[in-house]
């Protein structure tokens, strides 16, 4: 039996063409996989577009939620500012210079600032005179 030149040839070509083939067939089952995957996978976008969409109004809900809280803080802090309480403190008659000095002081305190602004008018000296005299002690 002789070896004809043009049969490795003919092996290769024929491998080549069965791997090809298979290939060919690998991609069309493929292709045939894809055809069947868009519209599952569209139902799998749309999902996650909702969930994306849901999550972003949830994000922007607590950014304007912050941004309230944010304003009312700042309201409050407005309210209870220490140029407001020497305003304030500037306005009481009798006050005298060791019991302004020390309100000076005590006013680095957002708690002591809120209880002097808070307090009726005619109650903010007494305040202030019982913080001075206790301190003092």
């Amino acid at each position: 039996m002789s070896v004809d030149p043009s049969a490795p040839m003919n092996y290769v070509d024929d491998d080549a063409s069965s791997g090809s083939g298979d290939d060919v067939n690998l991609l069309e089952g493929h292709n045939k996989r894809q055809s069947v995957t868009p519209s599952s996978s569209g139902r799998r976008k749309r999902s996650r577009k909702a969930t994306g969409d849901a999550i972003v109004d949830a994000m922007l809900e607590i950014a304007s939620a912050s941004k309230m809280r944010a304003s009312a803080i700042m309201k409050s802090e407005d309210r209870f500012s220490i140029s407001k309480c020497i305003k304030v403190l500037d306005e009481i008659k009798g006050v005298d210079q060791r019991v302004y000095f020390f309100a000076l002081d005590l006013f680095e305190s957002p708690n002591a600032r809120e209880t002097f602004i808070s307090l009726k008018s005619e109650k903010r000296l007494l305040w202030l005179q019982r913080k001075c005299n206790a301190s003092s002690s």
